[in-house]
């Protein structure tokens, strides 16, 4: 059969992707029966199963295949002192302008940029990008959540939700540095909410103001930071690749001096090609010793490295790849989502996941739902199976839109029992991509999808 790809017009394909994921339960919005709350999300049956395995082989590869890394699950909420010590009280805003008229809010770096479109002004002021009316003068916004730890919000002390998961890192440093006895370089990994009251949030779950991040503190002796962060650029680069996302659709854009943040030596983004222009799915940062020396000075404890061989202190430096669970989960999505029409003109869309992320990994039909003896047999296979992967038992409708259904949500291979099945045990697998089949004995099947899984 021959297959047409559709064109590469990808101006709607964030629509069709939020229509498939309410539509096959990956993604719903949050707090839909009360009308909604702006930019939340919440991810359904199929969502948490591929942030779960986003996260799994991020885990895999970062921690459980490296000796020198080791994990870490710290606090959300944490002692007030901790955002005056990074700098997150004092720097971490962005540039705020609202209209006087619509009271919309916008951020004025974006809306100079053009993010909001045509740029816009009267008399040398800024217009809203809405209503044309007049935009105040440009202030700085925190980005923090604030909240109140006691029994009042009048008793209670003040704290925030964290902006990042960084600094339960640094806090914890010298705790991880004595319990795991690594030696340098080693880092401290850590997969986590953050919260940022971000003024324009949008494009899907690219930019929320609730979000997750893996988040890697790769400690280093300072003068070997140049190499581990052009290591860290290109490993992490390579994981996206690995994972089956397109080399055209993705980019390293490394930061000139100007656009560096506060605490930074160095920074690069891992770019992808979104349908709204190449954007941020990770960065990577090499932020010296600004985080721990901060500590040391604010929290007047011991957070140096002593080398053992030249017998001398040090504070580490720190290189530090953050990716977002979200935007990588919506990076793989919208790398996978294919449409194709066959000879006859049927469409037939397809997420092809790679197997590793793919929510379900393996569907098991029974031929004909009208036959006791298929009914049987393809329950018992399924009930075989299940548990070692998540698999689906599908015998509802033609076998073509069984087939149909799990290509749209992504599963790898599907499983059918038929008549051949009853006379000597064989079964027939179905091919996600190519569509095609080839037949494998049921003791089988196991070990092939493991295989595949591992291949």
């Amino acid at each position: 059969m021959e297959k047409k790809v559709f064109s590469d017009d990808q101006s709607n394909l964030i629509e069709k992707i939020v229509s498939l994921c309410k539509r096959r339960g990956f993604i719903f919005p949050g707090s839909e029966i009360y009308g909604g709350l702006a930019n939340s999300w919440d991810y359904g049956p199929l969502g948490v199963e591929l942030k779960n395995n986003i996260k799994k082989n991020w885990w895999q590869k970062i921690v459980w295949a490296r000796n020198e890394v080791v994990g870490l699950d710290s606090a959300i909420i944490m002692n007030p002192k901790t955002w005056e010590a990074s700098g997150h009280l004092k720097n971490f805003s962005d540039p705020l302008v609202e209209c006087q008229n619509c009271h919309s809010r916008f951020r004025a770096d974006y809306l100079k940029e053009g993010k909001y479109g045509e740029l816009k002004q009267k008399d040398g002021r800024l217009l809203c990008p809405n209503c044309e009316g007049l935009l105040t003068e440009e202030k700085k916004f925190n980005l923090m959540f604030k909240t109140f730890l006691g029994a009042t919000e009048e008793t209670g002390d003040a704290v925030f939700l964290r902006p990042e998961t960084a600094q339960g890192i640094f806090v914890n440093f010298r705790n991880v540095l004595n319990s795991s006895r690594k030696k340098i370089p080693f880092g401290i990994a850590q997969i986590g909410k953050s919260f940022r009251n971000e003024i324009t949030p949008g494009n899907f779950i690219f930019r929320t103001r609730e979000f997750e991040q893996m988040e890697l503190e790769y400690f280093v002796k300072p003068g070997e930071d140049e190499k581990w962060f052009f290591y860290w650029t290109e490993e992490r680069l390579n994981w996206y690749l690995s994972l089956g996302i397109k080399k055209e659709n993705l980019r390293l854009r490394v930061y000139e001096k100007e656009e560096l943040a506060h605490y930074a030596r160095a920074c690069a983004d891992v770019e992808y090609k979104f349908p709204f222009g190449w954007d941020e799915v990770e960065g990577i940062a090499n932020r010296g010793d600004y985080d721990l020396k901060n500590h040391i000075k604010n929290s007047l404890k011991d957070l140096s490295y002593f080398d053992e061989i030249k017998k001398e202190s040090f504070v580490p430096f720190v290189i530090e790849p953050s990716a977002g669970v979200d935007r990588s989960l919506l990076v793989f999505l919208l790398d996978a989502y294919n449409e194709e029409k066959d000879e006859s003109g049927e469409t037939r869309i397809v997420l092809k996941l790679n197997p590793q992320l793919s929510p379900i990994k393996l569907a098991v039909f029974p031929l004909l739902r009208n036959n006791d003896k298929l009914l049987v047999l393809a329950k018992d296979i399924y009930n075989q199976v299940r548990g070692k992967f998540l698999c689906d038992y599908d015998e509802s409708g033609s076998i073509g839109r069984r087939y149909r259904r799990q290509d749209e949500i992504g599963t790898p291979w599907c499983l059918t029992v038929d008549h051949l099945s009853l006379e000597n045990d064989t079964l027939t697998i179905r091919h996600r991509d190519s569509m095609e089949q080839e037949r494998i004995h049921r003791d089988e099947v196991l070990k092939w999808v493991e295989e595949k899984l591992t291949s």
